[in-house]
């Protein structure tokens, strides 16, 4: 049972009117740091055995804030390609309202699985998906592996991968994708186990912690076969 804390990066100067994708140099403004210095206070007394990013810079500033704000620093950003933003070939650096009067936009709103992003560099949503549903499964080994099945570890990434991942653990077609949402600067929570994940926090812009924090081993084993630990889901909703 290894945890995933997925955080979108903070707001940039493109964030919203533009479509930024690998557009090198895009840093988060004066919004976006505000927001990553919140979270990483937010998430600073919750044991992480590793911080993973994206490439690009607003990731890796928006990781950098979480590695370092905590209770016990994590000494370093480890960079994973395959979290990086989805490669949207010639869309990359429009205006999102030109974007709106392609064909391709329809596509990609109903019928997502079929979409694929024009030019040399486009590639296509589910191969995006694919990608980032691999690193996670890898990850997920590795810190199980060094750190124990009941570790937890934080990827910083962009909005449509994440939603990619968490469409994966719902088990919803990726068509079904753009019904999750994604702030910016906002905390997914998904727990995988042996048997299933569980998707425990969504697009979560506020609020406490606790229930992230390891429980003590008297309680886990108390609910050992029925609690966060298990993978048995809790009839009736749980407390």
């Amino acid at each position: 049972m290894t945890t995933l804390l997925l955080v979108r990066h903070g707001l940039t100067a493109l964030t919203g009117p533009v479509l930024a994708g690998w557009t090198p140099g895009v840093r988060l403004d004066e919004r976006g740091r505000g927001q990553v210095r919140a979270l990483a206070a937010r998430l600073a007394p919750v044991p992480l055995a590793a911080v993973v990013s994206s490439p690009l810079e607003r990731c890796v500033e928006t990781a950098e804030a979480i590695a370092s704000g905590r209770a016990e620093p994590v000494d370093k950003v480890e960079v994973d390609e395959r979290f990086g933003e989805v490669r949207y070939g010639d869309w990359t650096g429009r205006p999102l309202k030109e974007l709106a009067e392609e064909p391709l936009w329809r596509v990609v709103q109903a019928h997502p699985s079929a979409a694929r992003f024009p030019g040399e560099e486009g590639e296509s949503l589910a191969g995006a998906q694919h990608r980032a549903v691999a690193a996670v499964r890898d990850w997920n080994a590795r810190i199980a592996a060094e750190h124990g099945p009941d570790a937890a570890y934080a990827v910083c990434s962009h909005g449509d991968i994440i939603k990619a991942v968490v469409a994966d653990a719902l088990g919803l077609h990726l068509d079904q994708f753009q019904r999750i949402q994604v702030a910016p600067a906002s905390l997914t929570v998904i727990r995988y186990t042996e048997l299933r994940p569980f998707v425990v926090r969504l697009n979560d812009t506020g609020g406490g912690v606790d229930d992230l924090l390891p429980a003590p081993e008297e309680e886990r084993r108390r609910d050992r076969g029925q609690g966060p630990g298990s993978s048995d889901a809790a009839v009736g909703g749980g407390a």
